[in-house]
């Protein structure tokens, strides 16, 4: 038994010295523990713990129940200080966990927060990974602006003159947009105009896509777009009839599937 316990530790130091690649992090979604109390600190009006914004190892939420978790912690990051202090604490935590290559991803806001605008709000996540290169941490990141499906096509298209802006003044670290958000909101319809300007303008595309049952047209229509990298696709080889098409299409054109770490401990 002691020499288990011992192993264990042994162990967690070997796999956190490995060096990695992350591809899919959502900014607020890889918030630790202990920067969420920072945050908490820093807004006890607001009355929010921990257990809040946390998914206990072992334990399973729906996807509702994780979309909800979001919302609590875009309560908790109003500010710029707010998104400049979590850009450095998740950049770090990840670099201390061995990650050599971080692309972040995050949907701007501006609204209902104080003194931030959407392009603040970039600036703020810009200025973190900025601030942390000078500070000599270890790792090299990227962003992608993502697109809440919830605000339709008009936010869309917003994120994407956001994203030409820096793409082409950010000294390489903006690389593309992310379509993320409930699934259920929206048709993948009414994101093309702004996802094919995105693509002439040379802006890479990482597409949520196939995550939840019996959305097989509205697949297609994303993969027809061939992105490149899908968020999830969980049900892409679903039992359901007609999912091998789109099984053989992600084959076809070696499009990468990528899944997301939950809310970090």
């Amino acid at each position: 038994m002691m020499m288990e316990a011992e192993e264990q530790p042994r162990k967690t130091a070997f796999y956190s010295k490995l060096p990695k690649v992350e591809l899919h992090a959502h900014l607020n979604g890889s918030i630790s523990s202990n920067t969420i109390k920072k945050l908490i600190a820093k807004k006890p009006d607001l009355k929010i713990h921990g257990q809040m914004t946390m998914i206990d190892k072992g334990k399973k939420r729906t996807l509702e129940e994780c979309l909800q978790m979001f919302q609590i912690i875009h309560l908790l990051t109003t500010s710029p200080e707010d998104v400049l202090m979590v850009t450095k604490d998740v950049i770090k935590e990840f670099a201390d966990d061995g990650v050599k290559y971080l692309e972040l991803r995050s949907t701007p806001r501006g609204e209902n927060a104080t003194g931030m605008t959407k392009k603040t709000y970039v600036e703020s996540i810009l200025e973190g990974i900025k601030q942390s290169k000078e500070e000599n941490v270890d790792i090299d990141v990227r962003y992608l602006i993502s697109i809440d499906r919830r605000g339709g096509p008009s936010a869309a298209k917003e994120a994407v003159k956001l994203a030409e802006e820096f793409f082409l003044s950010a000294e390489d670290t903006v690389l593309g947009l992310d379509l993320s958000g409930d699934p259920a909101a929206g048709q993948a319809k009414d994101f093309l105009e702004p996802l094919l300007e995105a693509k002439k303008s040379g802006l890479k595309l990482a597409l949520h896509l196939s995550e939840i049952p019996n959305r097989k047209t509205e697949t297609q229509v994303l993969l027809n777009l061939f992105p490149d990298r899908i968020g999830h696709g969980t049900f892409l080889s679903s039992s359901e009839e007609g999912s091998s098409d789109l099984v053989d299409f992600v084959r076809q054109h070696q499009i990468p599937l990528g899944k997301a770490r939950s809310s970090r401990q």
